[in-house]
């Protein structure tokens, strides 16, 4: 018995220290955050406050968990009205990653297949030119990882008139430019970000669902994730006193972009708006939790979902453009291999610039927002991209875990 009680005792001793160890090493983890976070926190004011952008906000998220978040500056410098919680940004190309997770639905009820050629469903495409081969080898996949061939901006003939829209309005108006639309590389050999691409996946959904693409993803995605003030183009009058206006800044001068412009017929590649509560609910979404797995598994199955993380093809610039950080994408999704993989998306329109992104391994994510797009001479250093630094100072935050 005295033997017994020994090495019961013994092995009590044992287990006390090895929680003792867990707990120093979660501390340690905990206080290696808090230290990164401050000096982060102090580069992040610093950095906006030196490039003049107007508005911004950042969170940070451990195990679907605020660890951190920070609001600076205005959201529209005309009405003295400070970035808050409450603040809806114009989210711009982040809405792609809706417009993929709804196909996927699609393709899970049968009702598509991503290896489908496009011109099964949009038979007008026929019209576009391919001196690579028929339209009908360009698939849906293809749409999805920009590698189709087609052009990058939806509307190319825009030349900063006040009169002219903000996107093209109606379909008619693409539809129209189609015959005049040219493949540019053969499709499946490269990646080309690519606007319109995500413009006729949008136009699959509609016609496949008979809802506007605003009405079935909202339905869809938005509500059930409880994304209750997120919203597509002109916003709701309710909501209006919390919208972002947007500025640019060129060579130390700043202008304003257009407030509440409506995305058009392009909304399904920019026209999502939401607050950042709102885009925290889709982030967790995104990295998974247990705990609401029904819910989740109701908007998208967690396999289907990791389908869009997949590597396809290689990316070396990211959906702002920005090199230095992706080296594939997926199903819409970027994803960056340096070391630890994140996953993510960035958006660019009108003023906001935004960029998501996570890591699945360590159930870290984080958004960074803001409403002022810095305009840099071309061949400017990435040392000197006020935005760039910023999103490789998260990535330290990342690395603390």
């Amino acid at each position: 018995m005295k033997t017994g009680n020994c090495v019961i005792f013994s092995t009590l001793i044992f287990f006390g220290f090895f929680l003792t160890a867990m707990n120093a090493q979660n501390i340690s983890k905990n206080d290696s955050f808090d230290g990164a976070y401050k000096k982060f926190k102090n580069f992040y004011e610093q950095e906006l406050k030196q490039a003049g952008i107007v508005g911004g906000s950042f969170v940070f998220l451990k195990d679907n968990k605020i660890l951190a978040r920070e609001f600076y500056g205005a959201a529209n410098l005309d009405k003295n009205q400070a970035i808050d919680e409450n603040t809806i940004y114009h989210w711009a190309s982040n809405t792609k990653p809706f417009t993929g997770i709804a196909i996927l639905q699609l393709r899970d009820k049968g009702l598509l297949k991503l290896d489908d050629s496009v011109v099964k469903y949009l038979p007008e495409l026929k019209a576009v030119h391919n001196p690579f081969g028929e339209m009908e080898d360009i698939t849906i996949r293809q749409l999805m990882n920009h590698t189709a061939g087609f052009r990058n901006p939806t509307f190319p003939y825009k030349n900063g008139k006040d009169w002219q829209p903000f996107e093209p309005q109606k379909y008619s108006q693409i539809e129209a430019m189609l015959p005049f639309t040219e493949i540019l590389f053969k499709p499946g050999s490269k990646y080309s970000y690519s606007n319109l691409g995500i413009v006729f996946l949008g136009q699959i959904i509609e016609r496949l669902t008979d809802d506007d693409y605003e009405v079935y993803v909202d339905k869809n995605i938005l509500k059930p994730l409880e994304m209750y003030r997120s919203y597509f183009d002109a916003t709701p009058y309710h909501l209006l006193k919390y919208r972002s206006h947007s500025y640019y800044i060129e060579n130390g001068k700043r202008s304003t972009g257009r407030f509440d412009a409506n995305s058009g017929i392009t909304v399904s590649n920019s026209g999502l708006n939401s607050p950042l509560p709102d885009m925290i609910k889709y982030l967790n979404f995104l990295v998974g939790d247990a705990g609401k797995k029904e819910v989740y598994d109701g908007v998208l199955q967690r396999s289907s979902l990791e389908e869009m993380f997949q590597p396809t093809i290689s990316a070396p610039l990211d959906a702002n453009g920005n090199s230095g950080f992706t080296t594939d994408i997926g199903l819409i999704f970027f994803l960056d291999k340096g070391g630890e993989t994140f996953f993510g998306h960035g958006g660019d329109q009108n003023g906001f610039i935004s960029y998501i992104e996570f890591n699945r391994k360590k159930r870290t994510a984080s958004i960074l927002v803001f409403n002022t797009n810095i305009i840099l001479p071309d061949n400017t250093p990435p040392e000197k991209d006020t935005v760039g630094k910023l999103r490789r100072a998260v990535r330290v935050l990342h690395d603390t875990f």
